[in-house]
């Protein structure tokens, strides 16, 4: 009789710590989802994209704005030019911009111009040093759009949602 409740307990006892076990696994992977999330929300907020304020579009989309930064779009609905402008390479903010807009690499972006330039088929929009270049380079230009970080001060230009 004596072997039957110790077996017992030592069977809850490894029930119990398999179960914590299990539970730690779950309480890991939840907030290691839970961040993953947050990063890809902080990434989407990390930039906002702005106009030339005549301009007339409130949104734009993902497509729209990436055929607009690689040159496959090079007019705006109005018939305007398009004067799309980066910040430098180095950005974070161009780095976020470059992976959740034109799905690629910053490198992967420097590549696609250097073959456009080499072919002859474009040169890259101008690199600017900060958010008050890219502000001040799109309120001078009627056709300009760019992207400037989430604490950039944005009086003078247009703020559009980006679909």
């Amino acid at each position: 009789m004596r072997g039957t409740p110790r077996r017992s307990v030592i069977g809850l006892r490894k029930q119990s710590a398999a179960g914590v076990a299990a539970a730690l696994v779950f309480v890991a992977v939840a907030a290691g989802l839970s961040a993953g999330m947050a990063s890809a929300g902080e990434a989407r907020a990390a930039f906002r994209v702005i106009t030339h304020p005549d301009n007339a579009s409130v949104t734009v989309s993902r497509e729209f704005l990436s055929d607009a930064f690689l040159k496959k779009t090079t007019r705006w609905q109005d018939g305007e030019v398009i004067r799309a402008v980066d910040l430098r390479l180095d950005a974070p903010v161009r780095r976020q911009f470059s992976e959740g807009v034109l799905h690629r690499s910053v490198s992967a972006v420097r590549s696609y111009w250097q073959q456009r330039v080499f072919s002859g088929r474009g040169v890259p929009p101008p690199e600017l040093d900060s958010d008050e270049a890219v502000i001040r380079y799109v309120r001078s230009h009627r056709g300009g759009i760019g992207y400037v970080s989430e604490r950039a001060e944005t009086r003078g230009v247009k703020v559009v949602l980006l679909r």
